[in-house]
């Protein structure tokens, strides 16, 4: 039987619903599935024929340490998804180079374009942290200058109102093949939560949010074992990126019965 990593974080609270679905399709799948928390130091990478990185919902706060684990991990096995991938994915100002049609996004405290609300945020961070949504122009230019202060690269962007009426659509790869999409709820909302995903549902892509994932796909050259391409709608109603997750996204394997074997089989193919 095949060994294989489950990456976690120290989690005293217990966020990680996935996991044993995971672990129950993998050993379906022939793959004995151990849970390792990724900054174990006892714990040895060199045993597993893949180290899946999955629920790492620490990283943003500790992002050299966390990649030079990665490039430690891919020197004495397989890594999923590839450290260069978890390296570019890390800071979200790989949107800049993704080629395709994305939030429009300022990346500076200096001249803020004029929006009717703000989301202003770190391009390292997870989980909607340090991110803020204001109508305030000069609270926004002081977000972005503070972000700056503290040696990060801030994103400012207009809040899109569809969020809350369309929500966010999310479509799921595993391996390069769509598995599902859900529609996502928005997090910038009196109440929201990052483990409220309860209030999300099961969603069909449209065609034209299709074709954009593939783009976005077809741009990275190495192999991913899971994608979550994160796609809202613009004022003018083209589909956009928000954001591309291909290193902890959480995979709303609950909205799709075979979710978890279609993560099995992505697994067994890259191994």
């Amino acid at each position: 039987m095949v060994l294989c990593a489950y990456v976690t974080f120290e989690d005293p609270h217990g966020v990680d619903d996935e996991r044993d679905p995971v672990l129950s399709a993998w050993r379906e799948a022939g793959i004995e599935g151990r849970v390792e928390r990724w900054d174990d130091p006892a714990a040895d990478w060199s045993a597993y024929d893949a180290v899946v990185v999955r629920s790492v919902w620490d990283y943003d706060l500790r992002r050299a340490e966390f990649l030079e684990w990665a490039r430690g991990v891919e020197s004495v096995t397989r890594l999923l998804n590839p450290g260069s991938v978890l390296e570019s994915n890390t800071d979200k100002t790989y949107l800049r180079d993704l080629g395709v049609p994305i939030v429009p996004t300022h990346w500076s405290s200096q001249d803020l374009p004029h929006w009717p609300e703000y989301v202003v945020k770190p391009a390292i961070s997870a989980g909607a942290r340090d991110t803020t949504r204001t109508t305030d122009r000069d609270e926004a230019r002081a977000l972005a200058a503070a972000i700056e202060a503290g040696g990060r690269t801030p994103m400012v962007q207009p809040y899109l109102d569809m969020v809350e009426a369309e929500g966010e659509t999310s479509l799921l790869y595993f391996n390069g093949r769509l598995s599902h999409a859900v529609r996502r709820m928005p997090m910038l909302v009196p109440g929201a939560s990052e483990q409220d995903n309860a209030r999300s549902e099961r969603r069909t892509p449209a065609p034209d949010q299709v074709d954009l994932a593939k783009k976005v796909l077809a741009a990275v050259p190495q192999p991913l074992l899971y994608a979550r391409i994160d796609l809202v709608r613009l004022p003018g109603g083209e589909p956009a990126v928000i954001e591309v997750e291909l290193t902890e996204p959480y995979l709303y394997l609950r909205w799709e019965p075979q979710a978890p074997a279609n993560f099995a089989k992505a697994l067994r193919e890259l191994l």
